[in-house]
């Protein structure tokens, strides 16, 4: 989809810079929470293509692949991790902290499930899963934004 097939939609940044800067000042904290917690910053780029996926957000989809490849991520792992369940390519951290994604992404569809909170608790500590949540609502919340506002990857 380009920019033109759509109508125009409202400048966030431009219309509410206040609330653009305090979206901005959440992000910043939910990566230092990540980086005092001691999470990977590749697991973050995991969780940040996962929800994007879900949500079907192009832009940050193209944004965060470029981000994973540039810390190393496998073109392999990018491509399945849609269907990451059905592949070896993920540690047991990875697919705790993606089912964790997953859930706080569609907590309409059953909430976040016992089972999954404490398959992430066997392998991260509070401070970890409490960065984990952050980094999924984060992502979820851009996602809306650059959906609602038709935002688009760049060439």
């Amino acid at each position: 989809m380009s920019e033109s097939l759509s109508p125009s939609r409202v400048a966030l940044k431009k219309i509410t810079p206040d609330v653009s800067a305090a979206m901005g000042s959440l992000h910043a904290a939910a990566v230092s929470a990540a980086q005092d917690a001691e999470l990977e910053p590749e697991l973050l780029e995991l969780v940040r293509i996962r929800a994007s996926q879900i949500n079907g957000c192009a832009f940050c989809l193209d944004l965060h692949t470029k981000d994973a490849r540039a810390r190393g991520e496998t073109e392999q792992r990018i491509y399945t991790l849609n269907a990451w369940r059905e592949t070896p390519f993920f540690t047991e951290r990875e697919r705790a902290a993606l089912a964790l994604t997953e859930a706080v992404t569609l907590v309409h569809d059953g909430r976040v499930p016992d089972a999954v909170y404490a398959e992430a608790a066997g392998v991260f500590d509070e401070n970890q899963i409490a960065a984990l949540i952050w980094a999924a609502t984060v992502i979820n919340a851009y996602n809306r934004i650059a959906i609602a506002t038709r935002m688009v990857p760049k060439n």
